[in-house]
């Protein structure tokens, strides 16, 4: 594993999260829409933001990043690689370089220099694991060709799900920008010890753009929706299958058991759709890395006999790699690959080596995150992020602990990234902010205005500050084009976040 006193490798040393104006609180939501605060707040969590009807994930990437180069005052001309990981892109050609023309645009309205002529502006799209693939991307970008240069990277996306289905509580939108430098004041990244998995799942989560053009999902909408196709069961087994995929690339590049690599790390970040879903894998990766091993047998086996499983069905149930797509279509998306590993891990939720992983190895920053929503690719380094700060606001001493990072793309694909925390880290985790963000932004909106907004008649009260989308080009004939384009306006002395790190006055302030 990296090196815990190793504090010359390229990471993270800054990150800046934005989330939009409107707030969305559950336990409103639930008295509107008839579901049960108490099944929601616990599986799901307090709250999630929507976008103004003026903005985007590009706006929103670009308010994020603005206050990155703002806030912590860096020169934009430092900047050699700016990327974009999203699913919400609204333009099949173009992606960063659409941000880094709102980030020039907002620059110059404040005197300050472009950002260089010479910077990379790739996006990077594979559902909600765009984000890390960025990640990836901009680390080796600092260790090979960077020479000198920073990066940055944003991810930003908003997730819609139509009314009365079974994701709408599900929903969210913000970003995170993240600043990477060849030696990180944050949290150094180690790609020598990380783990990859991939594999076609059919339907899972997608979002074809066919469906935009069939009478089913057409009459539903009002306005261009970003309503994914999903199947709700199948996309659980997927992103569970696949982060225990990832963990065996990782354990078989580390030398380590499976238990031991377990062990290894202080803290975990997980994609998070929903505050459950992070927990579910959790238990299922502690029960695999057991049956694994097998050297915690007894341990094991007792949690089988109380869960009224073989051991050994359970042992060969998890040396299996399954093709859950193929799967799928012989017995049905709803039926569940791994049963006997399930039923053992609604056990194992309630033994000591399981819950110190939850409740410990999870706990950082994880009463923030229940306000956000789902960020799609945001969603991961936002609990980065907001794990940090509540550990630098509990006094933890985190110099030179390892945490591991894991992200998950429907589709489907996973990776797990080992990370340590740097010395110094406390100086650049006092700047983060989420908790402002999380808890001091954003207006509470009624239920008329949540189902005008949702479905594409909200009347807003004024163009929203900052970033904002002012007029769509619609010329479609002569010598010149623009029909479908966007085009934007920012507002100088309003780019940046309402509420900054600095007016947050949290514990440990």
């Amino acid at each position: 594993m990296l090196d815990r006193h190793r504090v010359s490798a390229p990471g993270i040393s800054e990150m800046a999260l934005y989330l939009p104006p409107h707030r969305i609180d559950l336990k409103q939501w639930c008295d509107w829409t008839g579901n049960d605060w108490s099944k929601v707040s616990g599986v799901v969590g307090r709250s999630f933001r929507m976008c103004a009807a003026d903005q985007d994930a590009y706006t929103m990437a670009a308010q994020a990043v603005l206050e990155l180069l703002i806030d912590r005052d860096i020169d934009p001309q430092s900047i050699g690689f700016l990327a974009l990981g999203t699913e919400s892109s609204t333009d099949n050609s173009a992606g960063a370089v659409i941000v880094r023309g709102l980030i020039d645009q907002a620059l110059l309205a404040l005197g300050r220099p472009r950002l260089s002529r010479h910077c990379e502006v790739p996006e990077f799209k594979h559902a909600c694991l765009g984000g890390v693939y960025a990640l990836k991307g901009a680390t080796r970008y600092l260790k090979c060709d960077g020479r000198g240069r920073n990066a940055i990277v944003v991810c930003s996306d908003r997730a819609e799900y139509d009314r009365g289905s079974s994701g709408e509580q599900t929903q969210g939108a913000g970003a995170v920008a993240i600043l990477l430098e060849p030696k990180a004041r944050l949290l150094a990244l180690d790609l020598d010890h990380a783990g990859s998995s991939s594999a076609y799942r059919g339907v899972d989560f997608r979002k074809p753009f066919a469906r935009h053009f069939t009478s089913g999902y057409a009459t539903r909408t009002n306005r261009l929706h970003d309503f994914p196709v999903f199947n709700g069961k199948y996309s659980t087994h997927c992103y569970i299958e696949a982060t225990l995929q990832a963990f065996d690339d990782l354990v078989s590049r580390s030398g380590r058991s499976p238990v031991e690599v377990l062990e290894h790390y202080r803290a975990f970040f997980f994609h998070r759709p929903y505050h459950w879903m992070p927990i579910q894998t959790m238990a299922r990766l502690y029960v695999w890395a057991m049956a694994r091993e097998r050297s915690g047998w007894s341990d094991l086996a007792k949690m089988c006999e109380r869960a009224e499983v073989d051991p050994k069905g359970l042992v060969e149930e998890a040396s299996r790699d399954s093709d859950l797509f193929e799967l799928g279509r012989e017995n049905g998306y709803d039926v569940d690959p791994s049963p006997l590993a399930s039923q053992v891990a609604r056990v194992a939720r309630r033994e000591a080596g399981c819950r110190s992983l939850i409740d410990d190895g999870m706990g950082l920053g994880a009463d923030a995150m229940m306000e956000m929503g789902n960020l799609y690719t945001a969603a991961l380094p936002a609990w980065i992020a907001a794990g940090l700060e509540d550990a630098w606001q509990r006094g933890e001493e985190l110099e030179g602990e390892p945490v591991l990072l894991s992200g998950y793309g429907s589709g489907d694909a996973a990776e797990v990234v080992s990370a340590t925390v740097v010395e110094g880290w406390t100086d650049a985790a006092s700047r983060l902010g989420v908790a402002a963000q999380a808890l001091l932004t954003g207006q509470d909106v009624d239920r008329y205005f949540y189902e005008a907004l949702h479905d594409g008649f909200a009347t807003e009260a004024g163009p929203t500050p900052g970033f904002r989308i002012a007029s769509v080009g619609k010329c479609n004939a002569g010598e010149f084009l623009d029909i479908g384009i966007d085009y934007y306006e920012f507002e100088p002395g309003q780019g940046i976040a309402a509420v900054g790190a600095s007016d947050y006055k949290g514990s440990g302030r």
